[in-house]
């Protein structure tokens, strides 16, 4: 069936077998094994066997394979068949390296899942968007991606952003109505489609496709795009890697030449070290391990309830200074309970905690009933039915399905006995909330028309001519006017959220404008909530400014609430400075550049005034994280450094243009991720600084070597053995070093440093001194003989890298640092030893490798040659870096 537009709404539920009520689970489950899951098939998959033959085609593997070839050639079997092994053994390192990446990617995608709130069994439940079946009722609400085609039923002011369909970018307006069978889809006001966003309004609509059979599931072809992520990092390695490639070739090219002539080895044999020193100074899998490295941060975050949506934005973590944080949900529980109510000239306190609909009303220390005063039960109505969200109880426990504001008013409806349910006033419209007008409206019947607003105290007082006190509606004077903005602020500093009611008796027939119905109001009181900070929120808040990051405080709520709440959890200090968003709105965008630094609070804006925020901070060479979770928080967050999403009260749309998803929305999860981003960058610059130095040793030994017309002091094998074994195995376990005990307490790192420029100076003298140390035992063993002095500089070289690891993991001093805080590279590194010793003591192992065993003596002259890796240390070379961190704290 194409025609559901063509039907009315009651033909529509007629053939898809369903009611305004939804489909039963039962009924639902039925359909789900008829129609099959609601997604949208992907483009073919690279399949396991597919990512293992590619690793055949990577350029490392190239070389050896040509290698092995040229051992062929050379009578060499035994060499050949163990670069055959080694050849393997790359391929299957390689494959579940990557194998890993992707499926760690996958698993976060589950985690991300969109949900749909349906209706089942009568009842409003929240289930995954694939899960949908036609027949089944959903709910639609601004920000929701609309998560299958289906046809309105119930609307309200819907607009939906349809361009990834129709290529118009203006939100069209839908409402419940027949269209002609020939309208295109551009025109069908009353219908949705997968994957498009609401923008405004609600709505309830009956799902007529899934998947494949929607709108964008016969277009699938032409919107998928496979496209690999990639990160600024890796990009600069891959370049590193491409350059250091192409002069490799040209120092084994120079090698080759110089062994021909000064060496006695024969053609043969200088081609095999030249391709062999080619496998081992290539940093290949650089890029490979650092994806790696990336996509296990990300997945470490995931278990800490931030879900990374881009690789690039782990590396961004790490130079976070400034975090623009909404109050509400994220630096405050959101877990909002009435417990004062200004009402009929009184302050009435109100017992109970959280969501739980059991507290009693009391003025003056008394008890009171609520409803038996007809002004505070005005007010509690209109709380009640100026209102989307649900008190719902599951499992004992009570919870709210919507806004928590919205939840905290219908918990107060039902601790005062009042059921909006059995008042008998039908619901006729609704003039959803909006930043703009920081209000929201509903229009409600009973014998006649009412209207229902609730919103910001000092915008409600404004559009109020009268006031109900003493069962009577009086004139609201100025000075009376300035009086209850008076009481609102002062119940805003003890903090408490408020907000403000009013209704308005409705004359007309005819259905009325917004601005009929928001002006001339008549006030009825003030309800203020209590929103307590987080736990942990402080101490993160201390480990921020310890860590050089500055955290400002974004929210529409009342400026003296703000400033309360900021200076409760350590964000407002004595000479920091508040906006409001009328003061914003004042200044010019150089205006705010200048003062941006010093202010902590930013109160009473709208989502519209984030970019302006972002703008003034990035101007002053800030990365800037930045929280959101409405629709119109979308254009700050994709514009932002790192743009963070709510996962629990984050619309769909905020989600999309996000970089980050906080998953218990809190505060502190944000800090444990630029942590975690810290980490997860010093792992990577301690795996590229151990494998460019480990790389370059051996390059540098035998050039050296081959221009002083040595003999070469390492075989192929052994070269190939050091780069499989001792710089693989140590160096990977690197990836997941724990963070150092310092790591919040030193500034962001310079977004643009260049690591490799950084580390230049300690790469070169590590280099030199392994030359150095190699040369020296290589001249020294030569009186025991040629094989003796090469098991000599073997052993030398994989002990000293050995050591040296150590070295990589901190840019601390080598005394001053714990060796046994990763256990994995302690575990690696006695792998790695028990490997060497084999090569060094089995006899079959001496035959394939040219060793011979070493006596006690050599042993220690071994060790001792190879202790000296632990002398070097980043911090040496500390003051050569280019590097400069930076934080706001030093303006």
């Amino acid at each position: 069936m194409e025609e559901w537009h063509a039907l009315s709404k009651h033909e529509v539920l007629r053939l898809l077998e369903t009611t305004a009520e939804g489909l039963s689970s039962k009924e639902a489950s039925k359909r789900l094994s008829l129609y099959g899951y609601n997604d949208i098939k992907e483009e073919k998959k690279i399949t396991p066997l597919q990512l293992f033959v590619n690793q055949f085609k990577s350029f490392l593997i190239g070389i050896l394979i040509i290698a092995t070839i040229v051992s062929l050639i050379s009578g060499e079997i035994l060499n050949s068949v163990v670069l055959v092994i080694i050849i393997f053994a790359n391929a299957i390192l390689g494959f579940f390296q990557e194998y890993k990446a992707e499926k760690a990617v996958e698993a976060l995608k589950k985690i991300t899942a969109p949900k749909a709130i349906v209706i089942r069994d009568g009842v409003k439940k929240e289930i995954l968007a694939r899960e949908v079946v036609p027949g089944d009722v959903i709910f639609l609400d601004e920000g929701k991606k609309v998560p299958a085609d289906a046809r309105l039923i119930e609307v309200e002011n819907l607009k939906v952003d349809e361009s990834m369909l129709t290529g118009e970018s203006i939100p069209v307006s839908k409402e419940d109505t027949v269209l002609k069978k020939d309208v295109p889809i551009s025109e069908m006001k009353n219908m949705v489609f997968f994957g498009t966003n609401v923008t405004m309004g609600t709505a309830k609509a009956v799902v007529v496709a899934t998947g494949m059979k929607t709108q964008l599931g016969k277009i699938a072809k032409l919107v998928q795009k496979t496209e690999e992520e990639t990160t600024p990092l890796k990009e600069s390695l891959e370049k590193v890697g491409k350059t250091l490639g192409i002069v490799v070739m040209f120092v084994v090219l120079f090698v080759f030449l110089i062994g021909l002539y000064k060496s006695t080895a024969s053609i043969f044999e200088m081609l095999l070290i030249a391709i062999t020193l080619a496998v081992s100074a290539v940093p290949e899998g650089l890029p490979t391990v650092i994806t790696l490295t990336l996509t296990l941060g990300m997945q470490t975050m995931a278990k800490h309830n931030a879900i990374v949506r881009r690789l690039a934005a782990v590396e961004t973590l790490g130079t976070t200074t400034v975090i623009c944080s909404d109050k509400t949900g994220t630096l405050t529980k959101n877990e909002l309970t009435v417990r004062k109510i200004y009402v009929d000239s009184k302050f009435i306190d109100v017992s109970g905690i959280g969501y739980e609909p059991q507290g009693k009303f009391f003025y003056k220390h008394k008890e009171i009933s609520p409803l038996k005063n007809k002004v505070i039960s005005m007010l509690i109505k209109i709380g009640a039915l100026c209102n989307n969200a649900a008190l719902v109880q599951e499992n004992n426990v009570w919870k709210i399905l919507g806004d928590p504001t919205e939840g905290a008013l219908k918990v107060l409806a039902r601790k005062a006995g009042f059921d909006e349910e059995k008042c008998g006033e039908k619901f006729i419209a609704e003039f959803p909330f909006s930043s703009q007008r920081k209000m929201m409206s509903t229009i409600f019947k009973k014998k006649k028309e009412f209207a229902y607003v609730k919103g910001a105290p000092e915008k409600i007082i404004e559009r109020c001519s009268h006031i109900y006190e003493n069962n009577k509606i009086k004139k609201l004077t100025p000075k009376r006017k300035k009086e209850l903005i008076k009481i609102s602020e002062e119940m805003a500093k003890e903090p408490l959220r408020v907000i403000a009611f009013a209704f308005k008796k409705l004359h007309d027939k005819k259905k009325p404008t917004i601005s009929e119905v928001e002006n001339d109001l008549i006030f009825v009181g003030i309800a203020g909530m209590v929103d307590p900070p987080r736990e942990g929120v402080k101490e993160a808040v201390k480990i921020c400014r310890e860590a050089g990051i500055k955290v400002v405080m974004i929210t529409g709520d009342h400026k003296a609430t703000a400033v309360s709440v900021a200076k409760q959890i350590g964000i407002m200090h004595s000479k920091d400075l508040v906006l409001t968003g009328v003061e914003l709105d004042a200044m010019s965008l150089k205006e705010l550049e200048e003062v941006a630094p010093r202010v902590s609070v930013y109160a009473r804006v709208s989502p519209e005034h984030k970019v302006k925020i972002l703008q003034a901070l990035e101007a002053s060479g800030n990365v800037v994280a930045m929280t959101g979770d409405g629709v119109n928080d979308a254009p700050a967050l994709k514009r932002a450094h790192i743009g963070v999403a709510m996962g629990i009260k984050g619309t769909d749309v905020a989600k999309e243009a996000s970089d980050m998803i906080l998953q218990d929305d809190n505060f502190a999860t944000i800090v444990e991720a630029i942590k975690n981003g810290r980490r997860i960058f010093d792992n990577i610059k301690k795996f590229v600084r151990f494998e460019l130095a480990a790389n370059a040793q051996e390059v540098a030994l035998i050039s050296f070597a081959a221009l002083a017309g040595l003999p070469l002091p390492l075989l192929p094998l052994q070269i190939l053995w050091i780069n499989l074994v001792t710089d693989t195995i140590p160096a990977t376990t690197l990836a997941i070093d724990p963070p150092e005990k310092n790591i919040m307490k030193r500034p962001p790192r310079k977004r643009d440093e260049n690591i490799i420029i950084s580390m230049l100076p300690f790469l070169l003298s590590s280099v030199i001194l392994l030359c150095f140390i190699s040369i020296w035992v290589f001249l020294w063993g030569l009186q025991f003989g040629i094989q003796k002095a090469r098991t000599l500089v073997f052993t030398t070289d994989v002990l000293y890298q050995l050591f040296f690891v150590f070295n990589c993991r901190t840019e601390r001093p080598f005394l001053k640092t714990s060796p046994l805080e990763n256990k994995y590279l302690i575990l690696a590194v006695i792998i790695s030893f028990g490997l060497q010793l084999s090569v060094v003591y089995v006899p079959f192992m001496q035959n394939i490798f040219g060793t011979m065993p070493l006596d006690i003596y050599e042993w220690t002259v071994v060790f001792l040659f190879a202790l000296l890796g632990t002398l070097l240390t980043p911090s040496m070379f500390k003051f050569l870096e280019s590097h400069k961190t930076r934080s706001v704290y030093s303006k």
